[in-house]
């Protein structure tokens, strides 16, 4: 008789948990947060402007729009070429494989083969990259090559105005005469 009474109470404490892990999956899938956008578009153009002077072109392929969230973004999943101009209207050029515009810092997070090409023939390579609007400046703690006129650096971790000027790096190793 202790056997039976043994076998129902497994036999229930197993029911117990298949339950109970039925349950605990569907709370997962209930509480999982999904990012829908709240609207998307082709063949993306804007431009930033100030004082009615353009500062920046924005394109991309492919935008998704996330306003309707309390940390408000917009992601560029198919990449982004920006178009940069300085006071002297001279143009520098990043473009990258994937981007995220976190529209309250101003800030753009630049993933996969990002390459800013200044007026000055500065060319600095790496994965990642931030980029902030609003002080026209970049910074990474990625590694970077940076291909000037007078030779070729590599570096971890930089920090720059967005034309490569005024340029911040740690760890500069690589062969020329490097002048700012």
């Amino acid at each position: 008789m202790n056997s039976k009474i043994t076998y129902y109470f497994f036999l229930l404490l197993g029911c117990f948990l298949i339950s109970c892990d039925r349950d605990f999956k569907e709370i997962q899938r209930v509480s999982k947060v999904e990012f829908v956008p709240t609207s998307e578009a082709e063949n993306f153009v804007m431009r930033y402007t100030d004082s009615a002077r353009i500062k920046m072109i924005l394109k991309s392929p492919l935008m998704y729009d996330y306003s309707n969230l309390e940390y408000a973004f917009t992601e560029f999943p198919k990449g982004v070429h920006l178009t940069m101009f300085d006071a002297e209207a001279r143009q520098s050029f990043i473009v990258a494989d994937y981007a995220i515009n976190f529209a309250k810092s101003e800030v753009i997070d630049l993933q996969g083969n990002v390459k800013i090409t200044s007026h000055n023939g500065r060319i600095l390579e790496t994965d990642q990259m931030y980029y902030d609007r609003q002080r026209e400046w970049i910074f990474t703690e990625h590694d970077c090559k940076l291909t000037d006129p007078n030779g070729v650096y590599f570096v971890k971790g930089f920090d720059a105005k967005s034309d490569l000027t005024q340029l911040e790096g740690r760890n500069f190793s690589g062969s020329g005469n490097f002048a700012e």
